[in-house]
């Protein structure tokens, strides 16, 4: 899998397909983790479909970025997105933010 990827100084920022989980699960985790800096943004903004199996590959990716010292944080301004990570409580581990910029500003 490849995904449009923007680098700002030490962190990435990727951006996510349509879909996130299913099959595309395991692809994400692995190109999140495999990234040349751990200061990861997943942008959510382009994702339609968001299940539980995508929810738990976020999280996964989180754990194994801040076993390597680096972290990841959320960036989506769509309604529904938003509305699935506070019903399940994620963002209480996922820090979530409304754009890019602010999640990379966190960073610093």
């Amino acid at each position: 899998m490849k995904l449009p990827t923007e680098i700002f100084g030490d962190v990435v920022v990727v951006h996510t397909p349509e879909e996130v989980g299913g099959d595309t699960a395991g692809v994400l985790e692995r190109f999140l983790t495999s990234q040349e800096r751990q200061q990861v943004i997943v942008d959510l903004d382009g994702t339609e479909t968001l299940d539980s199996l995508g929810l738990e590959t976020l999280l996964t990716a989180q754990e194994a970025l801040r076993a390597m010292g680096g972290d990841l944080k959320i960036s989506t301004s769509n309604p529904a997105n938003r509305k699935i990570l506070e019903m399940t409580r994620l963002d209480q581990q996922l820090e979530v933010f409304a754009t890019v910029l602010d999640a990379v500003r966190s960073f610093t």
